[in-house]
Order: structure tokens, then sequence, then C-alpha cells
């Protein structure tokens, strides 16, 4: 019998399987694609999950060390001036989904995770120990025996539908997307900016320039140069009609008011060509049906205005893993599991929030032109831009806490020990930690029964840190905190009601 088998080799399965890995779990991931998609997904990451990557080591495997928070972003087709924020948590990673699939797929091989390709999940029946699950491979059908089944499949998820699970939300019709890889004339092109000159428009690149007719979006990336319009019209062309470079410039006209000569892209290649009709909205029913677990689209659709998709998708895969390997272990406390869905669906509920609000910005007409120009103006508001940098990025998500300690229940902030040690070292393992700054290292003694589980270093920090310890999840989350020096009993007790809470009762209980 397996101990998880995920259906879907995308970067929420992939991620998932890791972290199972990593906490001593081997799953075996199938994948209905007998190769891995060219198609063009994501143009990268925005939020907490690149922060998450380097803390397990794997932002260096894609763009190299983590830099700096950035300095710009957009909301709704508004600029938003992240040095306004006097504490911006706000990391871009630019970089294609498929690179992001293709490291995630080497570092899952490497802590020896099965991937079967061209294997599609087409049955499930559970009961109170597994799941058996009917596959369709390469050889012919079979069926294989697993303790827990996570859906990582997608908007269309079979696992999904396999156990029943509902998936409520709103379709919206009246709008159609275009976007293709295009080349542009670069007597087009500002040297100095990058932006985009045509007349009456000036477009920065990477940014969302809406007129009252549609949206333009002008981008120059890793995978070439695109172009990207929405316009809120009828259009009953067929998906399965192939879009063109000519059907997009028409598009363009509309929405700028101009002609801009595009042409088709250069090189050899899988090259962007698409056109989607509508927007879903969709969140599952519930997470978890008995043995049976949903991460990412397969539990949640939203707009990918504003780049959310990975940054809740790929969390909820860290959030989920732990969780499922204390259960296989047999240490996890009783209804931690449950823990999931009371945790990451208030999260997903944020995403579908403001993704529904920046769709509502965008939209076409004098009374949204309207309310752009206010919203405009409170984002030149410190706060505001703070309150939305937290909101898109999802640092703005507290779990339940133990105690009233600013931290506890948060994202652990970056610290650095006094070796040098950043925070990011330390959390590679995937296991939770307690980090001790406390006068003479005092906290150690109170792990007595979870040295097994939990990690613990003690250290003094390099300049002030937020606090002198803090319980850490292997989800880089709070668990307890304290800014004392020396925690009293008091503090001492609540730490071991955390320790019990979340990694179960000691081994001398």
């Amino acid at each position: 019998m397996y101990d998880v088998v995920i259906a879907g080799a995308g970067p929420n399965g992939l991620m998932l399987a890791c972290e199972l890995s990593l906490a001593g779990v081997r799953p075996l991931v199938l994948e209905r694609l007998p190769e891995p998609t060219t198609e063009h997904r994501a143009n990268g990451m925005v939020g907490q999950v690149v922060r998450m990557l380097d803390r397990r080591g794997l932002h260096d495997r894609l763009a190299g060390p983590l830099g700096p928070p950035a300095p710009r972003f957009v909301f709704g087709a508004l600029p938003l001036d992240l040095t306004l924020a006097p504490d911006t948590p706000f990391h871009l990673l630019p970089v294609p989904q498929r690179r992001i699939t293709a490291m995630l797929t080497e570092r899952a091989l490497e802590l020896g995770v099965e991937i079967r390709r061209g294997h599609e999940l087409t049955g499930l029946v559970q009961d109170a120990e597994s799941v058996t699950v009917e596959v369709a491979g390469p050889d012919g059908a079979y069926s294989l025996e697993t303790r827990y089944l996570a859906g990582a499949d997608g908007g269309r998820s079979a696992t999904r539908k396999l156990a029943g699970i509902g998936f409520p939300g709103v379709t919206e019709d009246r709008s159609v997307s275009r976007s293709a890889h295009v080349t542009v004339p670069p007597e087009l092109i500002d040297p100095a900016t990058g932006a985009l000159r045509v007349p009456g428009h000036v477009i920065p690149p990477l940014s969302h320039y809406r007129t009252e007719t549609g949206l333009f979006v002008y981008a120059t990336l890793e995978t070439g140069t695109s172009v990207t319009t929405i316009e809120w019209v009828e259009d009953d062309t067929g998906d399965d009609t192939a879009m063109t470079v000519d059907e997009l410039r028409a598009s363009v006209r509309r929405v700028l008011g101009v002609d801009l000569p595009l042409g088709p892209p250069e090189g050899d290649g899988q090259h962007l060509a698409r056109r989607l009709h509508g927007r879903n909205t969709r969140l599952a029913e519930r997470f978890r049906e008995g043995r049976v677990l949903l991460v990412g689209d397969a539990a949640h659709v939203h707009s990918a205005i504003g780049g959310p998709g990975l940054n809740l998708g790929m969390q909820d895969a860290i959030g989920l893993g732990w969780k499922l390997a204390a259960e296989i272990h047999g240490w996890a406390p009783a209804g931690l599991l449950d823990t999931y869905e009371a945790e990451r669906r208030p999260a997903a509920e944020r995403v579908v929030m403001h993704t529904q609000a920046q769709s509502a910005l965008i939209g076409p007409g004098s009374t949204v032109t309207a309310l752009r120009e206010l919203f405009g103006e409170l984002l030149r508001l410190p706060g505001t831009v703070q309150h939305i940098a937290d909101l898109m990025s999802g640092a703005d998500i507290r779990y339940d806490a133990a105690t009233d300690h600013p931290l506890d229940g948060r994202w652990a902030p970056d610290v650095e020990l006094g070796t040098g040690v950043r925070l990011a070292e330390l959390t590679r393992s995937a296991r939770p930690l307690l980090l001790d700054f406390t006068d003479g290292g005092s906290l150690g003694g109170e792990l007595r029964g979870w040295t097994d589980r939990v990690d613990v270093v003690a250290a003094r920090p390099a300049g002030e840190a937020p606090a002198t310890a803090m319980l850490l999840r292997p989800d880089c989350y709070v668990a307890w905190a304290s800014s004392s020096a020396d925690p009293g009993e008091e503090e001492r007790k609540t730490l071991r009601m955390a320790l019990e809470r979340w990694f179960g009762r000691p081994l001398d209980a």
C-alpha cells in the first residue's frame, strides 16, 4: 500500500511530493500527460511563496539568492508604489511556470519521488483505512491502494469529481482575453524605459493599461515579448479556432484606438497564441472528503489578475504536506488534518475577493473610471498600500494563535544568527523548529519528549530580533513566540501546550 498518491505533476502536486518526502513519506505522483506541457501558463510567482522557496533552498535553483522586495506592482490595472509601504512583504519571481515545474520535478526525483507520466486517475473507492485508485496507464488499466489521495489535478480535477465534492461559483461570460507572442517594431520602444509609445499612449512594460473599452498588457519576459488584450464584448469564436496575430491586432485597435503593427514571433518553439472566454470563480464545497484531499486549482479557481495562483496553490501544498505526514507517522494530534481546510480555505476566499475586486476595477465604462480615480487616490496612502501589499502577497494571513504575541500564527520573519546563518538555511529540512534566543538558551529542556519531531537551535541573533524565541511549524508559520529574556513558567506552559497542539503528545506521556 502507498502512503500518499498525488494526482497531478504540476507545481502544486510536485511541491506536495517534495514536502512529503522531506517529512519521511514516499509519495507516488500520477500525471495523465505523457510529457511535461509546453503550454504557456503563469509567468512567475508573486508573494509569500517566493520567500517559501527560499526557505527550502529552491529559490537559488531558479534565480539565485533571494533579492529585496519589489518596488512596484499593479492592483486592478492601477500602479501600486510599494515603496510607500512601511514594511513591504512583496516579492516577485518572474520565471515561467514550465521552468518552475522542471525544477520541482528535478528536486522530487532527487528526493526519491516516483512520477508516472501518462497515468490518468479514472476512479476511486475509499473506506475508513485506505483509498483504492483506478488508473489508466500506457500498458492498460490497473488499480492500487493508498492511505491518502491528494488531488492536484487542476480546475477540472478528476479527483474532486470522483470524490463527489461540489465546485460552486460563478462564470462571467462577457469578456474575451487574447494573448500572443509577437514582435513589436523597435522604434516604438523607448530605449530608456522600455515603454511602448504609440499615438496617444505611453504604456510601461509589465503594466496593465486600461481604456474605456478594454485592457492592454505589454511585456517582455524570459519567454519572449507578449501582448494581451481583454475586451468586454460578446464573441462566439470557439476556443478550438486558432487565435492569430491579425485577430490580436484588431483587438488592440479596438482597445487602444490606434493601429499597432504587431508581427509574428521570432524563432522556433512553442509560441503563445491563446483566446479565453469569460472568467471562472469557484471554490470547492470542502477540501477534504475522508482520505481524499484537494490542493491548488482542484480546490479553487479565480481570475489570474495579479498572479496569485501559484502563491495560493503551492502554499496549500506546503500547508498540507507536514500534516499529512504527521498522520502517516502516527504522531498527529486529533484534528490536525482538519486544520488544513480551516487554514487554507480563508486564504482562498481572500484571493477570490481581491481578484474579483481587481476585475471590477478594470471593467469598461465611465462609472468604473470614476471608481478608479477614487481608488487611485487611496493607493497613494501608505496605509492603504501596506494593506493591499499584505493582501496580495498573503502576508495578512494569521492562523489560529495560542498566545497574544504579535508573531503567533503569522509567517516567521527573516532573522539571522550571530554566526551569519539565515533562518532560511535552518528550514530546508521542513522540520518543526524552536529558535531560542533567550538568555542561556534555556528553552531546550521544554522539548523533552518531542526531540524526534522538533529541532532546536539556541543562538544569539545578529542584531535585534523580533522575538526572543519562536516555535516554527514546517510551513514556517509561528506556533508560539515570546519576547521575554527568560520566559517564566506560564510562558513555558504555553510552549508545551503549543508543542502538543501541533506536534502531538510527547514520547514520555
